[in-house]
């Protein structure tokens, strides 16, 4: 993920469910783990901060309440997430909390230095297990398949385009692009319309050209490292690779479908899109309320269809993991914590109309019902996102109907190092019409490599 993406917050619904409460000798000298009367003292991040008025609200609604379903249980919440700079002092100093945050990219680091609790026996049993993406819960798993956290939503990028533009250009806005030959012909027709606008745009600069780069890599098949006897390597120096900057390259400067001005990043290109001078770009559905709140678009305008060709999709998201140092005791509380909060189909209805009250967009494809689930519990969730939607779930039906289908791969170890080597191929290419692009491909692979050899 974008180092400066929007962070979505899995908000979960309010409902108490019958669960049997959790009461448990602890660890302290008079055997109460930390809490009176005998109870379990659970600490937990990702509490939102005052500013998020109603997701501050729910939340703690929801320790009030998760508290009265398990009286064993004392949930302590703390505002933020972990930081990545202050993680090993806060762990080795015994401040890390008991739950904490994690990026998807984080988790296998964690797992490696054993600074995650192993919650495989606490999580067999759990209910809906099964029902979760398994390449969401391989995340959290190391090479054994042992499980050191849990997922509690994600995103995946597609093709987010604006439909009124489509209108005008002769497009069928029900009918997004599906290839990049596709996607190429339809920006040749909306910049046709003049007036500045750009058919397509992409991001090129800190570090989301990388990430961008990614996505595109992916999804013609390619991969940006590959692992042999647990050693990275680069692997986009390759005709998937050339292909993602060929496209961008013929599309600046042959079609002039992408307008003049570039070194965009996310807040350039929503603002673009919100202003109705950009076709198509590569985004996840949380742009959508981006545009909206931010940038004077409608809802209404906004299609989002599967990324072209769709070979794979890149996905990122955000889970928990535990405390190494938790006692048994804490380790079965927060599992209960996160499987209540978070994992339980059963509450996403409640939880929709917690939004639709707030007037929070409810029925795009992320929280407050992320696309973590799979099969008849999807289909569940997805029926209950339509029922209460207050934004036009059919602009996303074919990202919709295209996600059970499309493989989705997570971002390269070390990210945001290697987004920034491709940060400057991705500006190369767009501000220079003489770029060598096997030249660029090889130059960073090096360079790659030499991130990953440091290891």
């Amino acid at each position: 993920m974008s180092s400066t993406r929007s962070r979505a917050l899995a908000l979960a619904s309010v409902a108490v469910v019958s669960l049997t409460p959790l009461t448990a000798c602890g660890t302290s000298s008079d055997g109460s783990d930390g809490a009176p009367g005998g109870k379990v003292t659970l600490s937990v991040n990702g509490q939102p901060p005052t500013t998020q008025v109603f997701e501050r609200a729910l939340f703690d609604k929801h320790v009030r309440q998760f508290e009265q379903a398990n009286p064993g249980i004392d949930i302590v919440p703390h505002e933020g997430f972990m930081d990545p700079k202050t993680f090993n002092a806060k762990l080795a100093g015994g401040k890390l909390e008991d739950v904490f945050y994690v990026y998807f990219t984080d988790a296998r680091g964690l797992i490696a230095r054993h600074q995650a609790a192993d919650i495989t026996g606490h999580v067999k049993g759990m209910p809906h297990r099964g029902d979760v993406q398994d390449e969401l819960m391989k995340v959290f798993q190391d090479g054994e398949g042992r499980q050191y956290g849990l997922p509690t939503a994600n995103y995946s990028m597609g093709l987010l385009y604006n439909r009124t533009l489509f209108e005008k250009a002769g497009l069928d806005p029900d009918q997004p692009p599906r290839t990049w030959a596709q996607v190429r012909a339809a920006a040749r027709r909306i910049a046709a319309l003049g007036d500045n606008t750009a058919g397509y745009a992409d991001f090129s600069k800190n570090n989301q050209g990388g990430w961008h780069f990614t996505a595109g890599l992916y999804s013609r098949g390619g991969r940006m490292a590959t692992e042999e006897g647990g050693k990275w390597k680069a692997a986009f120096n390759s005709a998937a690779g050339r292909a993602t900057l060929q496209d961008l390259h013929d599309m600046r400067w042959k079609d002039d479908s992408m307008g003049s001005r570039q070194l965009l990043q996310a807040e350039d290109v929503q603002r673009m899109m919100g202003s109705g001078k950009l076709g198509m770009y590569i985004a996840a559905a949380d742009n959508i309320t981006v545009i909206a709140k931010q940038f004077g678009g409608r809802y209404r305008d906004y299609g989002l269809g599967p990324v072209p060709d769709a070979r794979a999709t890149l996905i990122g998201g955000e889970g928990y993991m535990i405390n190494p140092k938790a006692s048994p005791e804490k380790t079965a509380a927060a599992v209960e914590w996160l499987r209540w909060k978070f994992l339980d189909p059963d509450l996403v209805e409640r939880n929709i109309r917690d939004n639709v009250e707030a007037k929070l967009p409810v029925g795009l494809p992320m929280p407050p019902t992320p696309d973590i689930w799979k099969g008849a519990v999807r289909d569940r969730v997805e029926k209950a996102k339509r029922r209460y939607a207050n934004v036009p779930v059919a602009n996303y039906r074919s990202f919709m109907d295209a996600a059970p289908h499309v493989t989705g791969v997570i971002e390269p170890p070390e990210a945001q190092q290697v987004y920034a080597v491709l940060d400057t191929v991705m500006q190369a290419v767009l501000t220079r019409k003489d770029a060598d692009i096997d030249a660029l491909l090889t130059t960073a692979a090096k360079r790659v490599d030499q991130i990953y050899s440091a290891l």
